[in-house]
């Protein structure tokens, strides 16, 4: 792993992270990334965090994401709250603006850390929703609503079975009808909001997937499962999430992030 440093262990809902501050993108490599997410031999998380030097104007730090399998995604919602705690926790200031570049955009994210112990909304920017499709997967066809926040996401009403979403999940994540791979999110109306499991690319099932909460919101209102311009709470196994889908199409997201522990990466 090269010199030792530092990494602190953070959590938004139980989707963890260990995040890496470095000048160098390369820091951590996509094998390092699997090694040290791995739950038995590694520290365990769901990704690594690198916290890089901003490169956009009006950002005030850089977010590279890396998947416990080693792939790199594009935004992760979870770990933009956590990495935007951490930021606002390093300057210190317990409320205000962090912005962040990623792979998807600038993400403003306001830090409210004064009595709520860590909470952040995140400006997601625009849900682009993409129309139904139905997949053959193994002779069955399932119908998805494909969207995306910047990543991926394939979006199936149900309710379904664990069963089922460990069966379907992994075939529709890698389905070549997904040739950067997807999402894919397994949701059921609740009577105060959505209930949602997420099978995350390169990850598996999740206790928690901002994005993939944004994409299902999105999707719910434009079926008319939800409503506009009001917060949905989106229930994941790991609690629960705060998104508002505005008129235009744009986005916030509204949860929590916690720091776990500090160590050294040897």
């Amino acid at each position: 792993m090269g010199a030792a440093r530092t990494f602190e262990k953070y959590e938004g809902l139980g989707n963890d992270f260990l995040l890496v501050e470095t000048d160098d993108a390369q820091a951590v490599t996509p094998e390092q990334a699997a090694a040290l997410c791995d739950r038995r031999f590694g520290v365990g998380g769901d990704g690594v965090l690198l916290l890089l030097p901003a490169r956009e104007p009006g950002a005030d730090v850089r977010m590279r994401v890396i998947n416990a399998d080693g792939s790199i995604p594009e935004m992760c919602g979870n770990g933009v709250r956590c990495l935007a705690l951490h930021v606002a926790r390093a300057r210190p200031m317990e409320r205000g603006i962090v912005r962040v570049e990623t792979d998807a955009g600038l993400r403003a994210c306001e830090v409210d850390d004064h009595r709520s112990g860590g909470r952040v909304t995140v400006d997601m920017g625009h849900v682009t929703l993409q129309g139904d499709r139905a997949i053959d997967v193994e002779g069955r066809q399932v119908v998805v609503a494909a969207a995306d926040t910047g990543n991926p996401h394939a979006i199936l009403f149900g309710p379904f079975s664990r069963a089922e979403v460990e069966h379907l999940g992994p075939r529709l994540s890698k389905h070549p009808a997904f040739p950067r791979g997807t999402n894919v999110e397994f949701a059921s109306a609740a009577s105060d909001g959505i209930d949602l499991v997420v099978w995350e690319r390169g990850v598996g099932i999740t206790l928690a997937c901002g994005t993939g909460a944004c994409a299902t919101a999105a999707v719910a209102c434009a079926k008319g499962l939800a409503r506009r311009g009001a917060p949905i709470r989106v229930h994941l196994p790991g609690g629960g999430l705060e998104v508002t889908i505005h008129a235009d199409g744009r986005a916030t997201m509204t949860g929590p992030a916690h720091h776990v522990f500090s160590g050294r990466l040897a």
